[in-house]
């Protein structure tokens, strides 16, 4: 990957460089680094709602969970959000 991603979603602006996942929203903002973490993105379900859960850590031992819950309204909006966070899962798979 070059360049830095962003996406926005609602309140939340996420930014990934290659190696680090920060965002951004709610008044605080998370970082995260592609050797310690996991990312899973699950949905929609029957209502369109996509969760996106990142942990500190790797799946078999992880940290701290944030979870992030899209209507699919606000999914649709932010195309820019699919593609980012399958960067992310790309670049943690190494």
């Amino acid at each position: 990957m070059s360049g830095e991603m962003t996406a926005t979603v609602g309140r939340d602006f996420y930014v990934f460089d290659g190696r680090v996942l920060e965002i951004f929203g709610h008044g605080n903002a998370i970082r995260f680094h592609v050797r310690h973490m996991h990312v899973r993105t699950t949905g929609p379900n029957r209502k369109g709602q996509r969760i996106v859960e990142i942990a500190h850590g790797r799946p078999e031992s992880r940290g701290t969970i944030h979870v992030w819950r899209y209507s699919a309204a606000e999914w649709e909006q932010s195309p820019d959000l699919a593609a980012l966070l399958q960067a992310v899962q790309t670049a943690t798979a190494f």
